[in-house]
């Protein structure tokens, strides 16, 4: 019950991410000269469960630094209601572990033919969607038994980080690259202990803002599947549209931060919260959920998960839980 696997796999995060780098280097500086070359009008993402909040993570990173719009497709368009897309020169960024999911696959057959440039984050090199796929930028998790993903996930994140970089050739991006194992190393080692506080909750809100929503949607799902504890990310504008009358003194919070412009609106939010009775806990460097201190905003989020999965596993077990075998769950989930 104490979910050996998840931990032991949750562990190898920092070396993952530093060996996909390697491997990856050349295969992602080709794609980017191609993406300058001939820039895409937009891009569209399409990914399920963990590697779609992975294509959040690239929306306010290709936006923020690129200018160029970020969708999120409806695979049912493709697999179910067979409508052609009609994306001619777009980037179809596809994200998976498995690659196999019919959908994903109808969705990327749809953009090839709708003309788009089909790229594929996949970890099973022998998948469908590896074979499918214009280009393929492999996720080098290895193998990973644990039915909740995490050294996969932040792979799928890293992936997608060092491709934004090699595409905008921005500084802050290059050096996010430079030191994500490294910070990662350091999220492993962080003590969350206090949000074994949890334990007795039976709902919970993650709220971030701008790049820190990804890792609040990934971390809501693994209270789901992990702890059977019911959590819903909202960004902390959205929270605040109808849903932030939950919170109270048996509707917990998590707050994300990250050192940039979204800190004082989301301070904001928090006192708000703490004022109608919530128990907030905040994940920063002086917060409940420490971090250390990091200037690079977009790590953040790598961060924040590496850091989440040793009280994941905690809370689970306190739960009665087994993470790496959660109930009515299996690790290759195929939609169509």
């Amino acid at each position: 019950m104490n979910g050996a696997l998840f931990r032991a796999e949750a562990a190898e995060g920092p070396d993952v991410v530093a060996r996909q780098f390697a491997a990856n280097a050349s295969a992602v500086a080709e794609l980017a000269a191609q993406l300058r070359a001939k820039p895409p009008p937009f891009v569209v993402t399409c990914a399920r469960g963990s590697s779609d909040h992975a294509a959040t993570y690239a929306k306010y990173l290709i936006e923020s630094t690129i200018g160029i719009p970020v969708v999120s497709a409806a695979p049912s368009m493709s697999s179910v209601y067979r409508t052609p897309l009609r994306v001619s020169g777009a980037l179809h960024l596809s994200i998976s572990q498995s690659g196999r999911s019919p959908d994903l696959l109808a969705s990327v057959e749809a953009a090839k033919t709708g003309g788009a440039l089909t790229v594929s984050l996949v970890n099973d090199l022998s998948s469908p969607l590896a074979a499918l796929a214009d280009v393929v930028l492999p996720l080098h998790a290895g193998s990973e038994q644990s039915v909740a993903a995490s050294k996969s996930c932040l792979a799928a994140f890293a992936a997608l980080l060092q491709l934004a970089g090699a595409w905008s050739e921005e500084q802050v991006l290059a050096d996010a690259v430079a030191a994500a194992p490294e910070a990662l190393a350091e999220a492993k080692a962080m003590d969350w202990h206090a949000g074994l506080a949890l334990a007795g909750a039976d709902h919970l809100f993650v709220i971030g803002r701008g790049i820190g929503l990804s890792a609040a949607q990934e971390l809501a799902l693994k209270f789901k599947e992990m702890c059977g504890l019911h959590a819903e990310a909202f960004s902390a504008a959205e929270v605040l549209h109808g849903p932030s009358t939950l919170a109270g003194p048996h509707h917990p919070v998590i707050a994300l931060f990250q050192e940039d412009a979204t800190v004082p609106a989301l301070r904001d939010v928090v006192a708000r919260l703490r004022g109608q009775g919530a128990e907030v806990l905040t994940v920063e460097p002086d917060g409940q959920l420490s971090l250390p201190a990091l200037p690079i905003a977009v790590l953040r989020p790598l961060q924040t998960l590496q850091a989440s999965y040793r009280l994941l596993a905690d809370l689970a077990a306190a739960r009665g839980v087994d993470p790496d075998a959660p109930p009515h769950l299996r690790k290759v989930t195929q939609t169509t």
